[in-house]
């Protein structure tokens, strides 16, 4: 039996009882997560942003979530329109992901897009696409906490979703088992994990 020593822990508060943000964002940047373009046509205009605060909720039905800072200024006229666009970046798209989540300046300034149903805007170049709607909104803390339904969707197989975490861009690689005997358990692990994976999608 392994003894497992208790990791150092701090109070998420500071010295003068605040919230540490700067820490807390280190531990959530140890969680990488992939980068979305959440985009829609209006009046002819593209609109959108970056983010990546974006998950999958559920197969059936097929919903995903999405959190927007409280007060961003737009997100009110993307949720506005019919349909919302969801572009996930590939790997190769890292500065067209910067152009996107900048507070300035024209986001989609050179880059290449069209419109799906409903005024849905799908980026060009990019791992994969969803068309979707707004199911449920609520505000939690300092975000609104979004749910969409999914209604179209596609996927360009020969794209690698683009990875953001510890505050950079990185891109997924695939791992090389362990060899036997190098770390015992760990391909059992490793298995049970892919089976695990495989038995949600």
């Amino acid at each position: 039996m392994s003894v497992l020593v208790l990791p150092e822990l701090d109070d998420v508060n500071g010295a003068d009882g605040a919230v540490d943000t700067q820490r807390l964002r280190r531990v959530f940047g140890r969680f990488p997560t992939g980068v979305t373009a959440i985009c829609v046509v209006k009046d002819g205009v593209p609109l959108g942003f970056a983010a990546s605060s974006f998950n999958t909720v559920s197969a059936d039905p097929p919903l995903v979530s999405l959190c927007v800072q409280t007060g961003s200024g737009t997100w009110p006229n993307v949720r506005d329109s019919g349909r919302i666009g969801v572009s996930i970046f590939a790997a190769d798209q890292s500065l067209l992901c910067r152009q996107m989540a900048s507070k300035t300046g024209d986001r989609f300034a050179g880059a290449a897009w069209s419109e799906g149903e409903g005024g849905a805007l799908l980026m060009a170049g990019a791992a994969a696409w969803m068309e979707t709607t707004i199911e449920f909104e609520q505000t939690v803390g300092d975000h609104e906490v979004i749910i969409l339904r999914v209604h179209r969707l596609g996927v360009d197989g020969d794209k690698h979703p683009l990875v953001f975490g510890d505050s950079k861009f990185q891109e997924l690689k695939e791992l090389v088992p362990p060899k036997p005997g190098d770390e015992p358990g760990a391909r059992a692990v490793q298995e049970s994990l892919l089976s695990l994976s495989l038995g949600w999608w």
